[in-house]
C-alpha cells in the first residue's frame, strides 16, 4: 500500500548524488567510416569532455586521456572542437584552445601554437592536406576577430579564407574539392535571425575566387549547409516562416518538402546536423512539430517523405555512416543517448547512455503537452508533469507546489528528455511546468519573433499564465508557486519575481539581474543580441533599467536561491551578489552560493550535487 503523505515530502530513489556522479552528457556525433566517434562531459571529471570511439566490433574507448579536454570556446559557447582527418583525430584543448592531433597510440601533439588564437567547427580537406575551421583570435583591446582559416596539417602553416565579416559557420567543401560554401552574419543579427549563404570556387593553391552570396539575407535564416553525394548543395531555410529543407540547382533554389515544421534549430553552437545524406537522392532528417521531434526520410528525386518510427520523441545531431545512422535520441523515460540507425532496416540500437543507473518507472512522471492562453490573444505551450511516485499517496483534498521551469536561450526550447532533474522534484511529490514561452524555437518563425522587443515582458506572462492555467484546472496548488532559471531563463525568474506576486519563492542559476550591465560587458557573440529583444543600445537605456530586476528590487519579497560560477564569462557574478545582498538586507530569506572553478553552467559533480 502506499503510503499518505503531503506532497513535497515522498522520499526518492533519484538523488541529488545520483544525478550528479552517475551522469554523462554524450553529445556531438561523427562517422569516419565504419568507426562512430562522440564526446561525453563527464561531471566526475571535473567536467572535462572526453572523445569516444566505437569501433565496428563494439569496442568502446577514450581516444584522449586527462588532462585534454575537447572543447571550444569560439563564441563562448564553442561546438565543432574534433574532426577526423586522413586517419587522424584533431581536436582544440579546453585549457589553451590549441588545436591537437592523434596519430593512433600516440598522446596528444599541438598543431597549433600558443597564443590568443581559438578554433571550431573543425573538418577536413583532403586534396590540400589541411583543416578548415572557424578561427577567432582575441587581442587587448576591440572585438574579436572571425575568420574562416585553413591550417596544414604538416607544419600548422595558417592562411585566412574568408575574413571581413563579424561572424563564420559552417565551412563545407564539395565532393571534389573544387567549391567551399559557409555562412556568414554581421551584427547586431544572431544566426537565427538572418544570416547569408556564399560559395566560392577553390583554385588549385588552395584560395578562394569568385566568392558570391547566393541565398539568405535580412529576415532569413539559414542553416546547416551540406552537400549531396553528387555535389549538389543541400540546407536549411525560415524563409517560408518555418525551417524546412532546400536545394540549389544550378541558379534555381527549390523548396523540397514545405511543411509547417522545423529542420533546423538555433545556432548557439557550431556543427549541428538536422539531417545528413543516405545516398543521392536519399536524406535522412529530424524535423519538430509541437515540441516533439520526428525521424523521416525523404526521397529528393520522388518528393516522397517517410517518417521512421523510432521510440525518441527528441533527436539530435543525425549522422551516416555505410548502412547506418547515429543520432542522440530521448524520450520521457530514457536520458539522451547515443543511438546507432539500421537504415534497412530500421532498428536502432544504445550505444550509449547518460546514465547506466536505471529508474523503473514506479518514479518517472510522464510529460503531458499543454497549450494555454496568454496575454494578447495569443497562445503558449509547455510540458506538465504531475507528481508520481507509486511509493507514496497525497493527502486528501490536497493539491500539489508546483515548479515553474524557464529555459535558457532565450532563443531555444524545451522538449521531452528525460531529465532526472525534473524527476527528482516529481519523484518527490512536486508538480512541474516546463514553459515553451513565445520566442521559443520550434513553432516556426512567427511564434519565434514575438519575443522582439518584449523580452522580460511576454516570457514572464506566459509563465504566469502557464501557472494560473493549472491552478484553474484544479491541478496544482495556487498559494505554492515557485519558478526556477538558469541564464536567460534566470532572467525570465528573476523578473516574474520582481515585477509580480504570484509566486512565492525562486531559483536563479547564472540568472540576468542586470541588462544594461549585460548590454556593456557582453562577450562578442552575443553583444548586439538585445538589440532584437529590447532594443539598440545606448539609445534604450532606459528601457533596460525599467526591465532588469536589479533596479527594482524593491518588489523582490519573496525567497531566493541564487547559484552562480565565478568564473562565468556570460553573466558577471556581481548581478547575483548584489541582489543577494539587498535580500539579506531587507530580512529576506536568501542564499547566495558560489563556485570558484565553475563557469556559466556548472560541470562538476560536486557542484552540480
Amino acid at each position: 500500500m502506499p503510503k499518505v503523505a503531503p506532497y513535497g515530502t515522498w522520499e526518492s530513489p533519484i538523488t541529488a548524488e545520483l544525478i550528479a556522479s552517475q551522469s554523462i552528457r554524450p553529445e556531438v556525433g561523427l562517422v569516419d567510416g565504419e568507426d562512430i566517434y562522440w564526446t561525453e562531459r563527464r561531471p566526475t571529471e571535473g567536467g572535462r569532455v572526453a572523445i569516444v570511439k566505437y569501433t565496428p566490433e563494439g569496442q568502446i574507448y577514450d581516444v584522449i586521456a586527462p588532462p585534454f579536454n575537447a572543447r571550444s570556446r569560439v563564441h563562448e559557447y564553442g561546438g565543432g572542437a574534433f574532426t577526423i582527418h586522413q586517419g587522424n583525430l584533431y581536436f582544440t584543448n579546453c585549457a589553451d584552445q590549441r588545436i591537437y592531433y592523434v596519430q593512433p597510440g600516440q598522446p596528444p601533439t599541438p598543431l597549433t601554437p600558443e597564443g590568443p588564437l581559438r578554433y571550431a567547427d573543425l573538418t577536413g580537406d583532403p586534396v590540400h592536406r589541411r583543416l578548415l575551421c572557424i578561427r577567432e583570435a582575441h587581442s587587448d583591446g576591440g572585438e574579436p576577430v572571425n575568420t574562416i582559416t585553413a591550417i596544414d596539417t604538416q607544419t600548422g602553416e595558417q592562411q585566412v579564407l574568408a575574413s571581413g565579416n563579424d561572424f563564420y559557420a559552417t565551412p563545407r567543401l564539395s565532393p571534389k574539392g573544387d567549391q567551399l560554401v559557409w555562412l556568414t552574419w554581421d551584427h547586431p543579427y544572431m544566426p537565427w535571425d538572418s544570416t547569408e549563404l556564399w560559395l566560392a570556387d577553390v583554385t588549385p593553391q588552395g584560395t578562394l575566387a569568385n566568392s558570391r552570396k547566393i541565398a539568405g539575407g535580412p529576415g532569413e535564416s539559414i542553416f546547416q549547409p551540406e552537400w549531396s553525394p553528387d555535389g549538389k548543395l543541400h540546407f536549411v531555410s525560415d524563409a517560408s516562416g518555418w525551417w524546412n529543407l532546400y536545394r540549389r540547382d544550378g541558379e534555381e533554389i527549390t523548396p523540397l518538402y514545405p511543411m509547417a515544421a522545423e529542420f533546423g534549430i538555433p545556432q548557439w553552437v557550431f556543427r549541428m546536423s538536422h539531417y545528413a545524406f543516405i545516398g543521392v537522392n536519399r536524406i535522412l532528417c529530424s524535423y519538430t512539430q509541437d515540441g516533439l521531434w520526428y525521424l523521416a526520410e525523404l526521397n529528393t528525386a520522388t518528393g516522397e517523405f517517410s517518417p521512421i518510427p523510432v521510440p525518441y520523441t527528441a533527436i539530435y545531431d543525425v549522422q551516416t555512416g555505410p548502412g547506418f545512422a547515429i543520432f542522440q535520441g530521448a524520450s520521457p523515460t530514457l536520458e539522451k543517448a547515443i543511438i546507432k540507425l539500421d537504415i534497412r532496416s530500421g532498428k536502432s540500437e544504445i550505444l550509449k547512455r547518460s546514465s547506466e543507473v536505471e529508474i523503473k518507472n514506479n518514479y518517472i512522471s510522464q510529460p503531458e503537452a499543454v497549450s494555454f492562453p496568454t496575454a494578447g490573444n495569443h497562445t503558449a505551450y509547455g510540458f506538465y508533469y504531475p507528481p508520481h511516485n507509486a511509493d507514496y499517496a497525497a493527502l486528501e483534498d490536497e493539491l500539489p507546489p508546483l515548479i515553474v521551469l524557464s529555459h535558457s536561450g532565450p532563443t531555444s526550447a524545451t522538449a521531452t528528455d528525460l531529465d532526472l532533474q525534473v524527476q527528482y522534484w516529481t519523484s518527490r511529490g512536486f508538480a512541474v511546468l516546463d514553459v515553451n514561452y513565445r520566442g521559443s524555437t520550434g513553432y516556426g518563425r512567427a511564434y519565434r519573433e514575438q519575443l522582439n522587443g518584449q523580452w522580460g515582458v511576454v516570457d514572464v506572462e506566459d509563465c504566469i499564465n502557464g501557472a494560473r492555467y493549472l491552478v484553474e484546472q484544479g491541478w496544482v496548488d495556487g498559494d505554492r508557486l515557485i519558478i526556477r532559471g538558469h541564464s536567460a531563463g534566470g532572467y525570465t525568474t528573476l523578473c516574474a519575481l520582481t515585477f509580480h506576486n504570484i509566486f512565492k519563492a525562486g531559483a536563479s542559476y547564472a540568472g540576468i539581474a542586470d541588462m544594461e550591465a549585460i548590454a556593456q560587458e557582453s562577450h562578442k557573440f552575443e553583444a548586439h543580441y538585445m538589440d532584437t529583444l529590447i532594443g539598440p543600445y545606448p539609445e534604450h537605456a532606459g528601457l533596460y533599467r525599467e526591465r532588469s530586476p536589479i533596479y527594482h528590487i524593491e518588489g523582490l519579497n519573496c525567497p531566493v536561491i541564487f547559484f552562480q560560477g565565478l568564473q562565468d564569462p556570460v553573466v558577471p557574478p556581481a548581478q547575483a551578489q548584489k541582489m543577494a545582498q539587498v535580500l539579506r538586507d531587507k530580512g529576506i530569506p536568501v542564499q547566495y552560493i558560489a563556485f570558484e572553478n565553475e563557469g556559466h553552467s556548472l560541470r562538476s559533480a560536486e557542484n552540480l550535487k
